[in-house]
């Protein structure tokens, strides 16, 4: 765990046909300040990093199905380890379609519902921050920001069982909606159900979500939303060794 003061350091998983791993190290490096290692699927070990980043693209040419493949990658052992040791983990886009593949979100990504591929900027409601401080703790509940989406095979489903427990548990994070927070058929880009874009695990530390915020750290590329998530993520990391010392 990063000690106060001390560069936070993220891991960023690399499968063959990913490509936003460098926008994300870009981001961590050059922007944020951040180190950033990037990590090859064929790894066996992630390193001892802060938080560990599943980037967008086509794992593996998005055969079978998305992330279907690369969920059997061996640095995807480490992954799930990590995820059970409470490291903060983001699955953005692909990495959002591995994280359900390999079991460790619920529910899968289809193909978008009007079978097109959707490239634009897109409103989100945020909901239920606390249920993952390390990525949303800078956000407010009921607020909106405003991503980039790139995918054609967006489309959140489960079955109406997990999607009551997802509600019920507060799992829910980030739900497609129009500018001022409504939540319509209109705003839903791909068909997700109940308009979900993002989602967390019952810990909180993993959040897959589809649209991505490595594209929306910079205003020269259309707005900075994206910052929030990861700066929500050094304040978490600086107050961990302070919550420990309290003994929480």
């Amino acid at each position: 765990m990063t000690l106060l003061g001390a560069r936070p350091r993220i891991a960023v998983i690399v499968f063959p046909g990913t490509w936003s791993e460098r926008d994300f190290a870009h981001v961590a490096v050059e922007v944020l300040g951040w180190e950033a290692q990037l990590v090859w699927h064929a790894e066996a070990e992630l390193g001892e990093p802060d938080a560990v980043v599943l980037p967008g693209g086509f794992a593996h040419g998005d055969h079978l199905r998305t992330g279907a493949i690369a969920r059997f990658s061996p640095i995807m052992a480490a992954v799930e380890a990590a995820a059970g040791e409470g490291v903060p983990i983001i699955g953005s886009c692909n990495g959002f379609q591995v994280l359900t593949e390999a079991g460790l979100l619920p529910g899968a990504l289809m193909r978008n519902d009007h079978l097109e591929f959707r490239c634009d900027w897109q409103w989100l409601r945020v909901e239920q921050p606390r249920a993952s401080p390390a990525w949303l703790g800078e956000l407010s509940d009921g607020e909106t920001i405003r991503l980039p989406i790139s995918h054609g095979e967006g489309r959140y489903v489960a079955d109406e069982e997990t999607l009551d427990a997802l509600e019920a548990a507060g799992r829910v994070v980030l739900r497609y909606a129009a500018a001022g927070g409504a939540v319509t058929h209109e705003a839903n880009p791909n068909g997700s159900a109940r308009g979900i874009a993002g989602i967390v695990n019952e810990r909180g530390n993993v959040l897959g979500m589809m649209p991505h915020p490595e594209r929306a750290a910079e205003e020269e590329v259309g707005g900075t939303d994206g910052l929030r998530l990861l700066r929500s993520l050094e304040r978490w990391l600086q107050e961990q060794p302070a919550a420990v010392e309290r003994g929480l």
